[in-house]
């Protein structure tokens, strides 16, 4: 029988509830680095890895350098490279190697979103899906907060 899972809106600070899949809105690219360091270092301390499915300019080698985050515990792979986005992040999901998946809104559309949600009472993994303040006045999934 297939469980409905709760999508929430959270900031990463805010993890009370074991929603697989988490919508962080942010107001601009600075706050969504901010939160994308706070998820990435808190998961960087468990034994799974961070999957990151991120566009192009994202994330600064640098800033994760500078921010002492091992990047040897995460893995990035490109938009432009995956031909099948919901297939790999349902794996992800599934596979009890990560303990986190990172990606956007712009790289996972509602409907993608909607049918995760669906397979979710199995996952292994917590799904952030990054959106911004425009994006989410377009996304419009039920949310638990």
């Amino acid at each position: 029988m297939l469980h409905t899972a709760a999508i929430r809106h959270v900031k990463s600070y805010k993890q009370d509830n074991p929603a697989a899949i988490n919508i962080v809105q942010t107001e601009d690219e600075i706050s969504a680095s901010f939160e994308l360091l706070k998820i990435v270092h808190r998961y960087n301390k468990s034994n799974g890895w961070t999957l990151l499915i991120a566009p192009d300019h994202i994330p600064s080698r640098d800033l994760l350098d500078s921010c002492s985050i091992d990047t040897n515990k995460l893995l990035v792979i490109r938009r432009k490279h995956i031909v099948d986005v919901e297939y790999v992040l349902n794996c992800a999901l599934q596979n009890g190697r990560y303990c986190a998946i990172i990606t956007w809104t712009d790289i996972v559309n509602q409907n993608q979103l909607e049918k995760m949600q669906l397979n979710t009472h199995q996952a292994k993994a917590q799904l952030f899906c990054f959106t911004s303040d425009e994006e989410q006045a377009q996304l419009a999934v039920p949310h638990v907060m």
